[in-house]
Order: C-alpha cells, then sequence, then structure tokens
C-alpha cells in the first residue's frame, strides 16, 4: 500500500449521502416559516454542520427575495441541513422541526402571512420520507387542528442571498430578531439543553 486512505463505501442506496470536508454528510431541508428562524435554531444542534437558507418549490429558477415575498413564485422560504445521521438522527430533526413551528397554520408562520412561508419537508429519500410520514402520524394527537406540513420530493434548492445567511447570530439587535426570535430561542435551548453544541 502507498499509505493513501481509501474513503469507505457509501451505503448501497445512498439516498440523500454526499461527501463533504466532514466526511459523510446527509441533507435534510425543511420549511417552517421565516428562514431566519429555522436556520437559527438548526445552526445549535451538533450534528448539524452547515445550513443555508433558501428557496424551494417554485416554477421559476433563481429567484431572488423580492420574487418570492411577492407569493406569485410558488417557493417557500426554506433551509438545507447538512448533517451526519451518525450524531444526530432524521427523526431528532423532524422533533425540533415540529416542535419550534407551527405544523397547523395553514396561511403561513404566526404574523409571517403568505405561501412563502408555509409548512413543508422535501424528503431525500423514500426513507426521509417514510421517516416524515411515521413521525407525523405519531404526533398529529399533540395538537387540537390538523397537521398542515406538506411533503414534497426535493426539488432545487435555491441558496438566499449573503445577507440572509446566519441571519439571527449577525443581526441579534435587529427588531425581528429581538422580538420574534429571541423567545423562541429561549424555549428551544431550555428544551433540547441535551442536543445542543458546546459554544451554543
Amino acid at each position: 500500500m502507498s499509505g493513501v486512505q481509501i474513503p469507505p463505501p457509501l451505503p448501497v442506496n445512498p439516498g440523500s449521502y454526499f461527501r463533504a470536508g466532514w466526511g459523510v454528510m446527509d441533507k435534510a431541508i425543511f420549511a417552517g416559516g421565516c428562514f431566519w428562524c429555522t436556520e437559527a435554531v438548526f445552526l445549535q444542534l451538533k450534528g448539524v454542520y452547515k445550513v443555508v437558507s433558501g428557496y424551494i418549490g417554485g416554477n421559476i429558477t433563481s429567484p431572488t427575495y423580492e420574487m418570492i415575498c411577492s407569493g406569485r413564485t410558488g417557493h417557500v422560504e426554506a433551509i438545507e441541513v447538512n448533517f451526519k445521521s451518525s450524531e444526530i438522527s432524521y427523526k431528532t430533526l423532524l422533533e425540533v422541526f415540529f416542535n419550534t413551528h407551527d405544523p397547523t397554520q395553514s396561511n403561513g408562520q404566526g404574523n409571517d402571512i403568505g405561501s412563502q412561508y408555509l409548512s413543508m419537508i422535501f424528503f431525500n429519500s423514500d426513507n426521509q420520507k417514510d421517516e416524515a410520514n411515521a413521525y407525523m402520524d405519531s404526533i398529529a394527537d399533540n395538537f387540537e387542528s390538523p397537521i398542515v406540513t406538506k411533503l414534497y420530493t426535493t426539488k432545487e434548492f435555491y441558496p438566499a442571498e449573503d445577507y440572509h445567511q446566519n441571519y439571527y447570530n449577525l443581526n441579534k439587535t435587529q427588531p425581528y430578531c429581538e422580538i420574534v426570535i429571541n423567545p423562541k430561542m429561549s424555549k428551544f435551548r431550555e428544551n433540547y439543553k441535551h442536543l445542543l453544541k458546546t459554544n451554543s
């Protein structure tokens, strides 16, 4: 042997697995209202290595923030989560997703009203689809109203403009962050202490 390390093979049915600088990673895509909120939550989780805010599900290519805010492009604000399933499971991501937004609100999230704020999951494999359906069935009785979260096979994900990335951590004194995101983050950290990165 020449000393060159050969990486282990990918799973037989890789689904959403891909290789990155951190090793074999998986992807999950969630839409749960304003992506400033969902991104802030998922960046805190151990086993999550990258979160990208962006747009998915629409009928035009390369949408801008101004375009999707019109509600006419069909896109939703979403996050693409790069994670290691050996460190955090997809089911745990689902639990966090459903406990940090309202999956029963059909017209947006809180005061953020519009089709771009709808609750959706874009699955990257049959396993993710099955897990999401099973998890939704298991928590349905926890809510007074029906869960309206929609499941779709993954589509082209368009990263949002640079100023949207890591928005909460870079703009904590912005009024929306103070009024809307801060209370959500406090509750999230209290409920999920065991899942947080050590520097969170």
